[in-house]
């Protein structure tokens, strides 16, 4: 799990009203060791007539999420744009998001990444550290702040593609009042590649993530069988 640390102090943060998960764990662990009489006396205190804090609407929409076009794969050519000279490559198969924030509160965002990875014929090794980068912009004006974050991976022997999920999480954007909501923001993603993967990813160009190897290996590294990064 990734932690996106934002520090914006242009704007106001306000003070969230979640009860923190530390003292709501203190408090069921005193439920599980109280005598019964005291355990029916707990969930009358406990009962809640209202539907929870998170199953509330928000108090606007989220901000839009997006992968960035030109880092949307990354590519690493020995020498010349051909299958049989592709090294390591990448590309960011989806991104899910989901927001909250009521009333003045700050929105906090937490994201779920699936990379599709893959090990051409020109590939060093059987690992590669990835990097990719999660930005949070004043919605197609400004980059508010950008945070870079590392993806180190294993290629099993015999198996040249795989995919990983790797959450983000901790993303909190302030809010200047009540009346900023989530469609001031856009949170982009994107690998971290050079000016020529760029070049090459805004030309429309692109190969399979396991541009050159065989048949029986690109059949091998279905997503359920992908390695998980925690």
């Amino acid at each position: 799990m990734r932690r996106f640390l934002l520090a914006l102090s242009a704007l106001a943060i306000a003070s969230s009203v979640a009860v923190p998960t530390d003292v709501l764990a203190q408090q069921r662990g005193k439920k599980e060791d109280a005598k019964p009489s005291e355990k029916e006396k707990k969930k009358k205190e406990w009962e809640i007539t209202q539907r929870p804090l998170k199953d509330r609407p928000n108090a606007g929409p989220c901000p839009y999420v997006k992968v960035l076009y030109d880092a949307a794969r990354y590519i690493e050519f020995d020498g010349k744009e051909a299958s049989s000279a592709v090294g390591f490559s990448g590309e960011v198969e989806g991104v899910k998001a989901k927001c909250e924030y009521r009333e003045s509160d700050p929105i906090k965002v937490q994201m779920d990444l699936l990379f599709a990875l893959g090990r051409g014929p020109k590939a060093d090794g059987q690992q590669k550290t990835y990097r990719y980068w999660v930005a949070v912009t004043d919605r197609n004006r400004s980059v508010l702040a950008k945070q870079y974050f590392d993806l180190p991976v294993t290629f099993q022997p015999g198996t040249d593609r795989m995919y990983v999920n790797d959450d983000v999480t901790g993303i909190v954007i302030p809010r200047l009042d009540q009346a900023t909501s989530g469609a001031n923001f856009e949170i982009l993603v994107g690998l971290d590649v050079t000016p020529e993967m760029a070049a090459f990813n805004r030309a429309g160009k692109r190969f399979r993530i396991n541009a050159g190897q065989t048949q029986s290996a690109q059949t091998q590294g279905a997503p359920a069988q992908g390695q998980t990064q925690q």
